[in-house]
């Protein structure tokens, strides 16, 4: 297999300077995250094993981060992934070398199924994640797929840092590498490439897949500086034959003797002092499900296995399997553990200080429904981590965790620790303090890093700067990007897909999403407070697209699963919208508040009754497959862009200066995903318009400060951010500021500098 190097488009870009469209002038850009501090599943967290300090998290879509301890925030490595490759951002394990700490490795591709149409790669950085180069493989890789919590599947040999392991799914096997990572053969001696299946019957490839082989363990005694490590320890997906070694450096393969059957093994530890492995399993991968499991260890000397399981499996209280699982390398007989999974009331940590023989919990019941803990939670740097509840006893908020795949104690202190759940990372340091009847002080460490995927953003003319719809934590009013913002409530819906203002009336806002009822909320008074809406129209299951009209008096909302339909009395009653399909995508015209917009299929559709009834006009040559998104221009009555298509086929930017009787396409645009408008450049009084598109075979993100006619990119090679079609706009008090939704990254925004 061949080297292949990120091109300088991809990586390379030298400091802040931006290549313009050919042709046209570059501007220079400031890029950074409108802060909501974490947001998503974080299933990996590595400790280097010989630098103090260093240390890495891996997410399930987006991307790679390191520690930076001064500043105490996580610094992103992956936002140079451009559109073409966004599935780099999946990242299925990190290994971080021992022998040479600046060297660190990623296994990177988001599904195995055809939602990636690419194959993974591994990236190799010698400057710990500052650059990176390119190893492509010859099948998929699955960071956002079933089981992504169990590993770590890529790991570096600890004495002979040339030579690479990593276990695939698919029944690709377990490969290796000899060169530190550029080339990768199979290891053909291996017997056994796992079996454990989630759903065969799944069409969609995504639970269907052969989880594979999920994790390597070098014993490093059995190695020096110039000899490989002999036995190395490799966990398969298959729940008859969970275990194999080899003790000759990798040449041939037996299964463990006398090994435990019946479940997974999630995670496998060793013990570098005393010669025990560990091992976590549960019935199913992960990370939403497992009802049953157990810890084992293994005396890698005598071959002697013992349960050690602080509740077993052959116990009715056992609910659960078990997975987060980390050793203090300082004091090694004292080993954790966390259930996998225990949704309600809480995820359980497991603490032992005699190699599993007794365990304490970090809370106990005391008197159901009460509860002691041996812990206490700060979540001031993101306060929205009570999900704006305040459920009843047993279940408290902020939760101690769930998905809480990794757990891990720093190898230099033993105070240290962090965890990651399905939203943030917690640590703490002074883990030790439970051990002496103290209280263990936890609190967010997940500064710095952005997990979220954004579905939509409006930019209000005044008031708050941001106000975003987000997958999973439902979204934020946003009036400065330092701190985490004010999560929407009343009502908390767990996936906003939609939201807009009233242009006249800015301080009329409505926003939908997926979840239970009520899926409607709105505001008056710029997203300070909201109203939930006391009905929905018929057949609503999720949330779809809303608009309100431009003085605030009438919404529309096409809802998922239900009829297009329009409310005058913010949404206490919905009538039927006619003329329009219910799949369609709706908007309201900026100007006139009687107009609203909506599109399906290759056509357009405009009603002039407020929503009431709609008509198809004349308008041709628009995308009829893909995704299409358009907005109408703020202060412009029937002017409208439109972005979308699909490769292959019809996939552009179009504008429409007539209310969408018909659209011109603009030529020099060769793909749009998705289009806003920002403050006028000084002199100009049509608004910035923002697109993510291709603009003469250049990908990026562009403005255009005179309706179209030239386009600058105001984003750089270093700043791509993987896919970015969801939403775009510019701030309308700001000029030349963009706010951009990503696919993992949470929202950034752009500011010109000086």
């Amino acid at each position: 297999m061949v080297d292949a190097h990120v091109s300088r488009r991809t990586l390379l870009a030298a400091g802040l300077a931006i290549p313009a469209v050919p042709g046209h002038r570059g501007t220079t850009y400031r890029w950074r995250n409108v802060e909501m501090v974490g947001g998503g599943f974080v299933p990996g967290i590595v400790f280097n094993q010989t630098e103090p300090g260093l240390v890495y998290a891996r997410t399930d879509i987006g991307g790679a981060y390191r520690w930076h301890a001064r500043q105490r925030r996580w610094v992103p490595m992956l936002d140079w992934v451009g559109w073409d490759q966004w599935g780099y951002t999946g990242v299925v394990s990190l290994a971080t070398d021992a022998v040479d700490p600046d060297r660190v490795y990623l296994a990177v591709g988001t599904y195995t199924n055809d939602w990636d149409l690419n194959n993974g790669a591994i990236l190799r950085s010698r400057d710990r994640g500052a650059t990176w180069k390119v190893s492509p493989l010859p099948f998929k890789l699955g960071g956002n797929m079933p089981g992504r919590g169990m590993g770590e599947r890529l790991a570096v040999d600890p004495n002979r840092n040339d030579i690479l392991y990593l276990g695939v799914r698919g029944g690709h096997g377990l490969w290796r590498s000899t060169d530190r990572g550029v080339t990768w053969a199979r290891v053909a001696s291996f017997p056994n490439p796992g079996n454990y299946v989630l759903d065969p019957s799944d069409a969609s490839g995504y639970s269907s897949d052969n989880q594979g082989v999920l994790w390597v363990t070098f014993d490093p005694r059995t190695g020096s500086r110039r000899r490989p490590t002999r036995t190395i320890y490799v966990g398969v997906a298959d729940k008859e034959n969970i275990l194999y070694r080899s003790t000759d450096a990798g040449a041939t393969w037996e299964r463990v003797p006398g090994q435990p059957t019946g479940y997974l093994p999630h995670k496998g530890v060793l013990d570098h002092a005393g010669g025990f492995l560990y091992i976590a399993t549960s019935d199913t991968a992960g990370p939403y499900d497992g009802g049953k499991g157990d810890v084992w260890r293994l005396d890698t000397a005598t071959g002697e296995w013992a349960r050690i399981s602080p509740v077993p499996s052959t116990s009715g209280d056992n609910t659960f399997g078990y997975s987060g699982l980390t050793i203090d390398r300082q004091h090694p007989d004292t080993i954790m553990v966390a259930t996998q999974i225990s949704w309600w009331p809480d995820v359980v940590f497991f603490r032992s200080t005699d190699r599993g023989a007794t365990w304490t919990r970090a809370w106990d019941f005391a008197g159901y429904p009460n509860r002691t803990n041996r812990y206490d939670i700060d979540i001031s740097e993101s306060p929205w981590l009570t999900w704006n509840a305040t459920p009843p006893l047993p279940e408290q908020t902020p939760k101690l965790g769930w998905m809480t795949e990794s757990v891990e104690i720093d190898p230099f202190d033993s105070n240290h620790l962090l965890y990651g759940t399905g939203a943030t990372i917690y640590g703490t340091d002074n883990l030790t303090d439970w051990d002496t009847g103290g209280t263990v002080h936890i609190s967010v460490r997940a500064r710095g890093l952005e997990e979220v995927a954004v579905l939509d953003l409006i930019s209000p003319p005044s008031g708050a700067h941001l106000l975003s719809a987000v997958g999973d934590i439902g979204g934020f009013v946003h009036h400065d990007f330092r701190n985490p913002g004010r999560m929407h409530a009343n009502p908390t819906i767990s996936s906003t897909t939609s939201i807009d203002l009233a242009e006249l009336a800015p301080g009329v806002i409505a926003r939908v999403g997926n979840g239970n009822a009520p899926r409607f909320g709105i505001s008056t008074d710029g997203g300070t407070t909201w109203t939930p809406a006391a009905t929905e129209p018929a057949g609503t299951t999720g949330g779809g697209t809303v608009a309100v009209g431009a003085d605030g008096t009438r919404i529309v909302w096409a809802p998922a699963g239900g009829e297009v339909a329009w409310s005058a009395d913010a949404g206490a009653t919905w009538t039927a919208s006619a003329g329009v399909p219910a799949d369609a995508r709706v908007e309201s015209d900026r100007a006139d508040a009687a107009v609203f917009y909506a599109y399906a299929a290759g056509v357009f559709y405009r009603s002039a009754d407020g929503g009431a009834t709609f008509a198809a006009t004349a308008a041709t040559g628009l995308p009829a497959e893909g995704t299409v998104r358009f907005k109408a221009v703020p202060g412009a009555a029937g002017d409208v862009w439109l972005a979308g298509g699909e490769e292959g086929g019809v996939y552009g930017l179009w504008r429409s200066t007539d209310g969408g009787a018909s659209f011109t396409r603009l030529s020099s645009v060769e793909e749009a995903d998705a289009v806003g408008f920002g403050k006028a450049a000084r002199g100009r009084s049509y608004p910035s318009v923002f697109i993510t598109a291709q603009v003469r075979g250049v990908r990026g993100i562009f403005r255009s400060d005179d309706a179209g006619k030239r386009w600058v990119r105001v984003n750089d090679d270093r700043h791509q951010y993987a896919w970015t079609g969801a939403a775009i706009t510019g701030d309308p008090r700001v000029f030349g500021r963009v706010y951009l939704a990503t696919n993992g990254r949470g929202i950034v925004y752009g500011d010109p500098v000086g």
